[in-house]
């Protein structure tokens, strides 16, 4: 099964909202800034709520990460439910807000078993 295509945009606070598969992640802002300038992973980051009987209960759980690709060129991010590339000149776009939002096309890892 081949992942969906996603959307990347940004938060008012600086950080980025992975959309895909009808899921939203998010990035936090300093993971952004250190993504962008020094290349280091950020950590992808969910938040459920589940409300039980009245009780409500929040908890953020990491659901991956997102790295540069070794060219320099692109954003590679790994979810449980897939991975997704976005150039990197989108991505800084988005998050300096000079756009929306940018695509994330779905990456297929080739099977080297077939």
């Amino acid at each position: 099964m081949t992942p969906e295509a996603g959307t990347l945009a940004c938060t008012a606070a600086g950080g980025l909202i992975v959309h895909v598969e009808a899921e939203r992640c998010r990035i936090a802002p300093e993971d952004v800034r250190s993504l962008i300038f020094s290349g280091r992973p950020a950590p992808v980051t969910r938040e459920r709520v589940r409300r039980t009987g009245g009780i409500v209960t929040s908890s953020v759980t990491i659901e991956g990460h997102a790295a540069v690709n070794p060219a320099g060129r692109a954003v590679v991010i790994h979810l449980r439910a897939g991975s997704w590339i976005v150039p990197l000149v989108s991505l800084q776009r988005v998050a300096r807000g000079e756009a929306a939002s940018a695509p994330l096309f779905p990456l297929v890892e080739a099977d080297l078993y077939e």
